[in-house]
C-alpha cells in the first residue's frame, strides 16, 4: 500500500534534493540561520509537499496548479544558491552541481505537468 505520490519520479527526486540541500545549508554561517538557511529548507522542502499535495487533488486543474508551486519553489532554491554563492557560503563547484541538479528536477516537473494537462 502506498500513496500515489510516492511512485513519482520527480517527488523522488525532489525528496533527494531536499536531504542534500538541507545538508549543505549546516555549513551557512549561523548568523543566516534565520533568513537564508531557513529559506532555502523551506523553499527545497515545498517542493515535494506540493507534488504530493497536488496529487491528491480531485481536478487536473488542481494537480496542474501544485506542480506550478513546485516549480516557483525550485525557482526560490536556486536563488537562494545564488545568493550562497555570492556571499561566499559554497563554493562555485557545489553552485554548479545542485543548479545542475536543480535544472534536471525543473525539466522534470516540466514535462510532468505537461503530461498531466
Amino acid at each position: 500500500m502506498s500513496f500515489k505520490f510516492e511512485k513519482l519520479n520527480i517527488w523522488q527526486k525532489s525528496m533527494d534534493l531536499a536531504e542534500e540541500i538541507h545538508e549543505l545549508s549546516k555549513e551557512f554561517p549561523k548568523e543566516e540561520i534565520y533568513n537564508l538557511t531557513s529559506q532555502i529548507r523551506r523553499a527545497v522542502d515545498s517542493i515535494a509537499l506540493n507534488i504530493a499535495e497536488g496529487s491528491i487533488g480531485q481536478t487536473n486543474p488542481e494537480q496542474v496548479r501544485f506542480i506550478g508551486y513546485s516549480l516557483r519553489s525550485l525557482a526560490e532554491v536556486v536563488t537562494c544558491l545564488y545568493k550562497a554563492k555570492r556571499r561566499k557560503y559554497i563554493e562555485d563547484s557545489e553552485f554548479k552541481k545542485h543548479y545542475s541538479e536543480c535544472f534536471n528536477l525543473m525539466n522534470m516537473i516540466i514535462g510532468f505537468k505537461n503530461a498531466i494537462k
